[in-house]
């Protein structure tokens, strides 16, 4: 592969292939069925929101910045209530300089106008270039990405590979709670809510509301591959508040809220 994926489909000629299809899928109805149903539960699945074509060419490029610039991260995370970060990851500026599409989706107008029409509210770029998209990859027995909320309040999720639902590595949510980095109480939230939880095979796709939706992935309970896409935009409020405390372990494991991992 070249060094960088540069060029490649036009953002315009993107943003045309991408509106064509969501013209058709997103009619009046289905709008107001996704926006109940992601009000309600912080969570709604999208797969048909890009065509066939451009999700197997978002595989192609996230699997070939794995290949080439995965770091590893085992880490608890304090203000998360000690949860773990068991996973690799590729930075958001690796992918921001080696990559092609996925900067080019995260533009996208006709993609960030439907998200915003479901979730009736307009989703931002993140004030922080670190949060806009991010790489994981799960691979070991118990790698999981623990407890957690986000910063920033909307994600879009691409299910790259998942194995077999028992193998683990589902999506379990608990929507309308609250982070308080100093006092995150998550057993309490799962102790007084119902848990839900979700599976997927490779290619599904799925929007969540993250500043106030509690959720994990399910610990692999074997050897197996879970890799995800996220593309992260940001409420008004965000902008405003910004976030707070020293956690972004994605980028830098040595963060002062970050512990090791003692497996």
């Amino acid at each position: 592969m070249p060094e960088n994926l540069k060029g490649g489909i036009e953002p315009t000629e993107l943003d045309d292939e991408l509106g064509e299809g969501i013209n058709k899928w997103l009619t009046p109805l289905r709008l107001v069925e996704l926006r109940n149903r992601f009000s309600r539960d912080g969570f709604i699945m999208v797969r048909d929101i890009v065509p066939d074509a451009v999700r197997a060419r978002t595989r192609a490029e996230v699997l070939d910045l794995l290949d080439r610039y995965a770091e590893r991260r085992d880490l608890y995370l304090k203000t998360t209530g000690n949860t773990p970060r068991l996973m690799s990851v590729v930075r958001s500026e690796f992918i921001a300089d080696n990559g092609d599409l996925v900067t080019k989706l995260y533009q996208a107008k006709s993609l960030i106008h439907a998200l915003s029409q479901i979730a009736n509210e307009p989703l931002l770029p993140c004030a922080s270039k670190d949060e806009e998209f991010l790489i994981t990859r799960q691979e070991k027995v118990g790698d999981t990405h623990g407890w957690h909320w986000g910063d920033f309040s909307f994600a879009l999720i691409w299910i790259i590979d998942t194995p077999e639902l028992e193998c683990g590595g589902m999506l379990q949510c608990v929507p309308h709670t609250t982070w308080n980095k100093s006092e995150p109480r998550i057993h309490h939230y799962l102790c007084t809510n119902p848990i839900s939880t979700y599976g997927f095979v490779p290619g599904d796709i799925y929007f969540l509301r993250t500043d106030t939706t509690l959720h994990r992935t399910v610990p692999l309970n074997v050897d197996a591959t879970r890799i995800i896409l996220n593309l992260t935009w940001a409420a008004r409020k965000d902008l405003a508040d910004g976030p707070a405390g020293d956690d972004r372990w994605w980028e830098d494991s040595t963060v002062s809220a970050a512990t090791k991992y003692q497996g």
